[in-house]
């Protein structure tokens, strides 16, 4: 796929590996642009449209998404999410994500594919914004996202011809680092 081509590209231009061996696994919640697309609500964010569950590399650079509306909780993507990665890179073996895939989906997910996920919760309990450590990586991407037109809000029909405007997006960013 192209996108894996120009990552290795990129990456090997930065002196990095051509494969991955860490990812960075969150999801972003996105209003709907249009009634007519497949529409749900995030109840803990409040917001009606779709969420997007992705996996980057250290760079901040896709590896693998999938579109779902938005009461589907991240522990449920997850799975699926899995599934994906396992397709379109092999080389990824832990994973980095937020509190929100705690639980028996670690273990579940270590058995069943072979991935180790650490959950990475912030230690400040504090109000306001604290990056964490390598968890803000996936977290400039989805900014880079609503930086397209396209993505700041979900004006597609259809969960596949979402992913593939994310895929875009990102060959668009990976193009630019070359």
């Amino acid at each position: 796929m192209l996108t894996e081509k120009l990552r290795g590209h990129v990456r090997v231009k930065r002196g990095q590996s051509m494969e991955p061996s860490v990812g960075i696994m969150d999801s972003q919640s996105v209003r709907w642009g249009n009634n007519a697309s497949l529409n749900g609500i995030d109840g803990n964010k409040k917001v009606k449209g779709i969420k997007r569950h992705v996996i980057v590399d250290k760079n901040g650079f896709l590896i693998a998404v999938m579109v779902t509306i938005a009461n589907v909780h991240d522990s449920e993507a997850a799975y699926l999410l899995m599934r994906v990665l396992k397709e379109m890179c092999s080389s990824v073996k832990n994973i980095l994500a937020d509190g929100g895939y705690r639980g028996e989906l670690v273990d579940n997910i270590r058995k069943k594919f072979g991935y180790v996920i650490q959950v990475v919760i912030s230690a400040y309990k504090e109000q306001g914004f604290r990056p964490i450590q390598k968890r803000w990586i996936v977290e400039r991407t989805f900014s880079w996202m609503d930086y397209n037109r396209r993505l700041c809000r979900n004006y597609e029909l259809t969960f596949d011809s979402a992913e593939e405007m994310v895929k875009l997006a990102t060959i668009r960013l990976l193009l630019r680092n070359i």
